[in-house]
């Protein structure tokens, strides 16, 4: 690489003692696994808007979704989400996402879209819609082993809107009921990865409100199941990454659903709101992985990065592209931490020397060491310029308006 900005801030890093081959060869390593709902038409509550160009299809999907993958080298896996992406033969899904050089990630079911579900899936209180429910987590198993998905991502809308309307205390039991009959029927190689959100669409309770909840429910199904945080599922002014320390301390921290909020659930581009709270769960996770503790560092290592993002307003591939690319950006700042240094101030109880060694990685300018990997990978420099010139989204276009929706 012959490129200036590069020679300097390799120097500026070899000078304040990081290893530059070891930051890019992390960089190469991450993977980001990219939603096919993100690459289908989404709603606001008040309309779904249908420009042309959106995949009618799964299949679809996935060629967008390779598109991604194409330009950025870091998005290799797809999830999909059942029914949404229900196919008669998932061997044939399968095998069409390896001829487009990705492959089908993290299962999720769907179990908020049924009319039977209006009152809860897992946790109504009529006994046939808790069977269907169960019956549906089972398939999803099923969908998972076919495919060789090792993730099963799980969300649940149930809840409650007013006081007395449920038996709180029972829905926690017949929750866990359906959970404990989806894991013993998960191969012992594949993880439950149990999501939580504080609110919407119920608005007085939800039955998997927060962190804590789905910690507790992870702890009584045993080793398999695992906390996912979703970064725009928390009230504002969460701290996010002090959750994400507490549970890789735990080993308990399975996934990310990477967005953004302002104020609730806003599924908008990762980063493009609070970036550095984005670099700090980064930090957290890179130091988990010097823990003296092995089973901690083996968390912190297996944590699937995911994508959960509703486009809007948004072109799709474009907004996905920026999506990931702003998860490489933090993730490559939070890799020039002097972690020496961080716990020196520690120990002394340096208080701004501590803030500032952590505060400057975040301030270096990454571009170079980013356009320099990228080379390295055989992808392109500036991912979004070449996809922009690839004339793929002008192709597309001749798919019309009557794209996928949820």
């Amino acid at each position: 690489m012959t490129d200036r900005a590069y020679v300097l801030f390799e120097e500026q890093q070899r000078n304040r003692g990081i290893d530059i081959n070891v930051v890019k060869a992390q960089l190469k390593a991450l993977k980001i696994e990219t939603p096919s709902w993100g690459y289908a038409n989404q709603g606001t509550r008040f309309k779904t808007f249908k420009p042309a160009g959106v995949p009618r299809n799964t299949f679809e999907k996935f060629e967008d979704a390779a598109q991604v993958h194409k330009f950025t080298g870091l998005a290799p896996s797809v999830a999909v989400h059942i029914p949404w992406d229900k196919v008669e033969d998932y061997g044939t899904l399968k095998r069409y996402a390896a001829d487009l050089g990705v492959s089908i990630g993290a299962v999720n079911p769907n179990l908020f879209q049924e009319d039977e579900y209006m009152f809860g899936s897992v946790t109504n209180s009529n006994a046939a819609i808790r069977r269907k429910a169960t019956d549906h987590l089972l398939e999803c198993v099923d969908i998972a082993r076919i495919v060789g998905s090792k993730d099963l991502s799980l969300w649940f809308a149930d809840g409650t809107n007013y006081p007395g309307q449920a038996n709180i205390r029972q829905r926690v039991q017949w929750m866990h009921a359906a959970l404990k009959e989806m894991l013993d029927a998960m191969d012992s190689d594949m993880r439950m990865l149990i999501e939580y959100k504080f609110y919407e669409p119920a608005f007085y309770h939800t039955d998997l409100a927060d962190w804590g909840m789905a910690f507790n429910m992870a702890n009584k199904l045993g080793k398999q199941a695992q906390v996912l945080v979703d970064t725009g599922h928390h009230a504002p002014g969460t701290n996010i990454e002090h959750i994400v320390a507490y549970l890789l301390g735990e080993q308990k921290l399975g996934g990310f659903h990477f967005n953004s909020r302002k104020y609730g659930d806003d599924d908008l581009i990762v980063g493009s709101v609070n970036p550095y709270e984005l670099f700090l769960i980064f930090y957290q996770i890179l130091d988990a992985t010097a823990d003296s503790d092995l089973s901690v560092r083996n968390t912190a290592e297996g944590i699937a990065y995911m994508i959960d993002q509703s486009h809007n307003i948004e072109p799709k591939i474009p907004a996905m592209i920026r999506s990931v690319l702003n998860v490489q950006t933090q993730f490559a700042k939070a890799l020039l931490i002097d972690h020496n240094e961080v716990k020196e101030a520690q120990v002394k109880q340096d208080v701004l020397a501590a803030e500032n060694a952590i505060r400057k990685a975040f301030e270096f300018d990454v571009a170079p060491l980013l356009r320099a990997v990228r080379e390295e990978m055989g992808v392109a420099a500036e991912p979004m310029e070449a996809y922009l010139a690839s004339g793929y989204a002008e192709k597309i276009l001749a798919r019309g308006k009557d794209g996928a929706s949820w």
